[in-house]
């Protein structure tokens, strides 16, 4: 008669390990997460970490302004929503951009009233 040793994380699924490069960062952050947690809850954590690290260049804590983009998913540009899952693309290499503002005209025919429109050009 064997005895199997029952694993702790038996009923959590698949713990991933993922590479997150920050641009202008030095090198890529690096943590576990499950491969069903939020793509919202990885830029959260990689922001956390990043901070804690002491890395440069700084970053704002609103996770709002992030983008969380597949190193892999070559040429396309879209980025992860963030309520897809992290696992759901297959990848395990991601690239984080913070999103950068651009001025929007509003309408033509008065005079001009800008709005900031969030976008995600980083790559």
């Amino acid at each position: 008669m064997m005895m199997q040793k029952v694993k702790k994380n038996s009923g959590k699924g698949n713990r991933l390990l993922i590479s997150i490069n920050v641009l202008g960062s030095a090198g890529p952050l690096r943590f576990l997460v499950n491969e069903e947690e939020l793509v919202a809850a990885v830029i959260e954590t990689a922001v956390r970490n990043y901070a804690r690290e002491g890395r440069l260049p700084i970053l704002r804590s609103d996770l709002n302004n992030f983008l969380l983009y597949s190193a892999n998913s070559g040429t396309d540009g879209k980025s992860l929503s963030p309520w897809e899952t992290i696992g759901s693309r297959g990848g395990r290499n991601f690239v984080l951009c913070k999103k950068t503002p651009i001025a929007v005209v509003v309408n033509a025919a008065k005079p001009p009233k800008k709005t900031v429109k969030m976008t995600g050009e980083c790559c």
